[in-house]
Parts: C-alpha cells; sequence; structure tokens
C-alpha cells in the first residue's frame, strides 16, 4: 500500500490551468509506467536468479538466507472421510525397493511417536480420491533414526497403488513424495574438510575407475525441479556411486539451520537431475582439518549385516578379547533381533552403534559411509562380515600385530602403511546339519586350501578422496601404500559355507553392488557364489561334507585354552554379554582392551 501512497504523492498540486495541468498528469502517468516497471523487474530479478547469480553479483560476502516455503495447513492434513484434522505427523519421503516400501516420518516438535503397533501401512489408489484405504498390513518394522524421525517398511503392495501410513486413532496420513531405489541420491555428509559427501543409484558408472567430474554438478534445495532456485556447487571428484562436492560457503555458514531442510542431489551437465532424499548430515568433526593426532579408538571394526542376530555376541566379544574397541553395525534390513543384540552389547560397555543403512546394493557406499565416521575416532578400521573372525596365530593383540607390521616396514623403507590385507580363509560345513552350540569359530574346522580373497584393515585418512572401495578394500592416497600380511602373523577365517539353515540365507540379497543375486542367471561362475550350486536354494545331498580340504584347529584351539570359563566351561557369548563378567578375562581400567591372564 505504501507503494501506491509513494506514486499518488507525484500527482501535481495547486491551482493551474487544465492544460499544465494535463500535461503533468500524462508526465506523471508515465512516471507511474517506468517506476511500476521497475517494482516488477526487480521482483523478477530477485526471485528468478539462482544463489549462484547472487555469489557472481555480489561476491563470496553476500550470504542470502535460505527460506523454503511452508505448505498449508491443509496439505498436511491428515486425510479422513470428514474434515482435516490437526497435523500429527508427516510422510517425508517413500521409496520403493523391490519387495519393500520404506517411508521416512517426521513428527513435530515434543510429539509422541507411533509404536509398531499402532501404525498400520496403507495402500490407497492412485486415480481414486476417496480416502478409503484398499488395503492396510501391518508394518515389518519401525526404526526411530533420531529424535522426532521414524523409519517404516511396509511390505511391497499389489502394483497401482499409493502406498502411505495410518494410526488407528488418527486415521490415514496423505502420501509423501514417492521414488526408485536404483535412480536416487540416497545420503549426504560434509566431510571435515568441508566438501560433501553424496551417496547416489542409477548413474551406472564403472567400478573402481574414477568419472569424468566436468560432466556433473551438485545441486542443494529443496526443489530440483526448478534450478533458478537451487544452489549449485562443483563436482570435486565422481567414482562408482559416490560423488564429492564443494560445499557452498552458505550451506557451511548456515549449518544449524539447514541441516535438516536443504536436500543434496547431482545433476547430469545438459541432463537431468537425480530424485533426492539426501539430507545434509554433519560429522562431529566437520570443519575440523587436519584431524587430532590421538585418537580414542586404536583399532575399530565395520560391517553390514542383514538378520545376524545369533551370531554377533560371539562375534563382538570375541573381537574384544582381541583388542578390538569399537563396532560399527550397519544394518541393512534386518527383521529379526539385532537391535536388541547390539543395545545388550552397548549396556553391557562394548562401544558399539546401530547405524540404519536400509539402502539394497550399496555395501561400497555403506563402508564408504563407515569411514568418513570413522576418521576422527580410529587410528585402523577393519572392514570384514560377521561370518568373518581375524585369527592371530602368534597369540599378540591385534594392535600389537598392526603396529610390529607399520613400525618396521616404514623405518626400514621410509613408507606410510595406509592399509593391511589380510588373506581369507574359507571354511565349510565340517559334517556339521546343525549349528554348533559352542559358535563357529568351534564348530567350524574344515576349510579349502588356497585362500580365495583379501579383506582390509586400513587407516581412514590414508583413503583416496574418491573413497573407491571393491570387496572390502579401498583406493589410497598417493603418498600411502598396502601391505600383505604374512599368514603366520594374521588371516581371517571366513566361515562362508556353514550348516545349509544358514547358508541358504545368501541366497535373498547380495549386498554388494557389483556382486550379481545368486538367482540371477548373471555371473554364474563367479567366486562369490558357491560353486555347483546354480540359481536355487536347493541343499545338496552331500552339502555338510563339501568344501573340506584341510582340517584347521587353530583358532578352535585358541579359544578353548584361553577362553573357556574353568567353573562351568562355557565361552562368553554362551552366558553373558557383561565384559566384567567371568574370571577367565580382565578388562584394563577405563578402557576397551581386553586381556588374557596369565
Amino acid at each position: 500500500m505504501r507503494k501506491f501512497l509513494v506514486v499518488l504523492n507525484w500527482f501535481p498540486k495547486g491551482r493551474k490551468s487544465m492544460r499544465f495541468r494535463s500535461r503533468n498528469y500524462i508526465n506523471s502517468w508515465g512516471r507511474f509506467f517506468w517506476f511500476a516497471a521497475f517494482i516488477v523487474s526487480t521482483f523478477v530479478l530477485f526471485n528468478g536468479f539462482s544463489y549462484s547469480n547472487f555469489r557472481f553479483l555480489f561476491g563470496e560476502r553476500f550470504e542470502p538466507v535460505l527460506k523454503f516455503a511452508r505448505k498449508t495447513p491443509t496439505a498436511n492434513a491428515i486425510v479422513s472421510g470428514e474434515h482435516p484434522v490437526t497435523q500429527i505427523l508427516s510422510v517425508r519421503e517413500t521409496v520403493l525397493l523391490p519387495d519393500q516400501v520404506i517411508l521416512f516420518l517426521k513428527y513435530p516438535r515434543s510429539a509422541r511417536l507411533f509404536t509398531k503397533e499402532e501404525l498400520d501401512c496403507v495402500y490407497l489408489s492412485v486415480h481414486n480420491t476417496s480416502p478409503v484405504p484398499r488395503l492396510k498390513q501391518s508394518p515389518v518394522r519401525v526404526d526411530t533414526e533420531q529424535l522426532g524421525e521414524q523409519i517404516v517398511r511396509c511390505p511391497s503392495g499389489p502394483r497401482g497403488l499409493l502406498i502411505t501410513v495410518g494410526s488407528k486413532s488418527n486415521g490415514v496420513f496423505p502420501a509423501g513424495p514417492t521414488h526408485h531405489w536404483d535412480s536416487l541420491a540416497y545420503e549426504a555428509l560434509v566431510d571435515n574438510d568441508n566438501t560433501t559427501v553424496v551417496f547416489v543409484k542409477g548413474l551406472n558408472l564403472r567400478p573402481e575407475r574414477v568419472s569424468n567430474a566436468s560432466r556433473f554438478e551438485c545441486v542443494y534445495g529443496e526443489d530440483f525441479s526448478r534450478l533458478k532456485l537451487v544452489l549449485r556447487s562443483e563436482v570435486l571428484s565422481i567414482a562408482q556411486e559416490i560423488v564429492r562436492c564443494r560445499t557452498p560457503l552458505i550451506v557451511l555458514n548456515s549449518q544449524k539451520k539447514v541441516n535438516s531442510s536443504v536436500k543434496v542431489s547431482v545433476r547430469i551437465k545438459g541432463g537431468g537431475t537425480l530424485p533426492s532424499i539426501a539430507r545434509l548430515g554433519f560429522l562431529s568433526d566437520s570443519g575440523r582439518d587436519p584431524l587430532p593426532t590421538l585418537k580414542p579408538h586404536e583399532t575399530c571394526i565395520c560391517t553390514m549385516a542383514r538378520n545376524q542376530a545369533r551370531f554377533l555376541k560371539e562375534w563382538v566379544i570375541y573381537h574384544a578379547l582381541i583388542g578390538v574397541q569399537r563396532w560399527y553395525i550397519y544394518d541393512n534390513n534386518s527383521d529379526d533381533d539385532t537391535d536388541q543384540v547390539i543395545e545388550s552389547l552397548f549396556n553391557a560397555g562394548y562401544n558399539i552403534s546401530r547405524h540404519i543403512w536400509p539402502w539394497i546394493k550399496t555395501q561400497e557406499g555403506g563402508f564408504s559411509h563407515c569411514a568418513l565416521r570413522a576418521k576422527g575416532s580410529c587410528e585402523w578400521i577393519g572392514f570384514i562380515d560377521v561370518d568373518e573372525f581375524l585369527h592371530l596365530p602368534s597369540g599378540l593383540f591385534l594392535h600389537d600385530v598392526i603396529s610390529n607390521l607399520t613400525s618396521t616396514i616404514t623405518s626400514s623403507g621410509n613408507i606410510s602403511i595406509g592399509e593391511i590385507r589380510v588373506s581369507c580363509y574359507s571354511f565349510g560345513p565340517s559334517g556339521l546339519k546343525q549349528i554348533p552350540k559352542q559358535g563357529v569359530m568351534v564348530g567350524y574346522t574344515c576349510r579349502l586350501v588356497v585362500p580365495e580373497r583379501h579383506k582390509s584393515i586400513v587407516k581412514p585418512e590414508a583413503l583416496n578422496s574418491t573413497l573407491i572401495n571393491i570387496v572390502h578394500h579401498f583406493h589410497l592416497r598417493d603418498d600411502f601404500r598396502f601391505i600383505d600380511v604374512d599368514r603366520r602373523m594374521m588371516v581371517v577365517n571366513h566361515y562362508k559355507y556353514q550348516v545349509w539353515e544358514v547358508f541358504k540365507q545368501k541366497f535373498y540379497r547380495r549386498v554388494a553392488t557389483y556382486v550379481a543375486d545368486w538367482k540371477d542367471e548373471q555371473n554364474v561362475r563367479s567366486k562369490d557364489r558357491a560353486p555347483g550350486l546354480g540359481t536355487r536354494a536347493i541343499e545338496p545331498v552331500d552339502w555338510s561334507s563339501r568344501f573340506c580340504e584341510v582340517t584347521d584347529t587353530g583358532l578352535k584351539d585358541r579359544v578353548l585354552r584361553n577362553f573357556t570359563n574353568p567353573k562351568n566351561f562355557l565361552l562368553p557369548w554362551q552366558t553373558t554379554t557383561n565384559k566384567k563378567a567371568g574370571t577367565w578375562f580382565v578388562e584394563e581400567e577405563n578402557t576397551n582392551k581386553v586381556q588374557e591372564k596369565e
């Protein structure tokens, strides 16, 4: 209204002749026209330009504040047969997997989160405006990701139906935007050097190759369909399914404001932009470069697991006994008691955390994500599976073996060691038809003669900035090298071919990006597969006697000799998860190092 008052003040005042007044009216209306044109053009200029244009015009010191349009109350209301009611939660994103649907829920502050029993997976007709559900099912699982956020996994419904959630007391909630898992930017972290690392599916880049970064750009914002309203930034490197971007200063300077609202994606120049649910995450040491020289943990382990609850206890407790101090578990859509086992181990004193990682065929991306998180906490981190156990025939602790290996080679050759590669022996069912009660290390004692591959223990800061990794080993920076460990010092016992009840689960889905699922008629001669099984999970008659070329009781003997409770003859994982229980091992004060008694 004020603008029109200003314009009105331009009209001539006082007594003047009609001719003079008429001429001034013409001039005034001309001024009004140009003034209105100036206002309109200014509005278009400042709303149509992208933030990169602001940077071009005003330089680095200009820092606009990111603001995003709010939805109307009606859009956030619960769908019911009557009138919209107060918002209780919103379905922020929906991702379609081959056999499940993942829904990301967002609650208002201080709101109580629904339990699994209170929620329904609701399937609506896409073309029918009626809010009446076509189908309701119970969720497969409900996880709390962080304060005010939940991840709900629903069964895949009939084709053509829209999937959302509802509560038994509040009706059906509006569906969120839906994406397909195989064409998506799904995670994003700001590294300690302030670059953004984006994890994506759908670019179809070649494995173990660095791609041309100039063909891509990163975009930050909410609505990627309107490129004029997003921040654009340079892609520094791109390889496999990981993109490293230069983070815009406005995002870094507004860290606390934008990390829950700004999404990141990757755009192919001259092409389209990947759909995204990747909201910026910040590491605890983001912006702190170089990293501290003394880290809290000398040795850590990271793994990606699905439905490994019954084996986790043995795996964690044993590795604690040989010197591992920290465990990162990336839970890849488990529906067993994995979360409860991890919680019980944590409550018993083990420094273990569960990270929800619902993305399929992304083991390489998950390990890279884990390496970023561990960079500020772990001197060395091993990447092994839950059916793989580090065996140290020398009887030393893990950190002593690593120290001996790296110090000797570095002092003799003036080389920085960034990766230790450990050979893997693959064990067979060893004549068993039931899961061994004392655990896999004692139960399985027959293996193949020749190691199949290797696994790696790495220094996180030694990794190449592209974070390329294949089959558990990474590409390193130019100033670091890897070493192969003598099998008399350290080896991985891989209990790969267990009793059929366990082994057949491998047919469900392989977690690695570039490894074909065993049910697919693709790469049927891959070393990842079990020879002679084909593509169907049918137990061979002689399964229990297969993959047995040499008896190896090295790790079994050490476990029974050093870790058996002399009172009840049980192993630690057979009785309790309490590190302080039992008399066969003691814990150093204020550390996670466990030592054997003399």
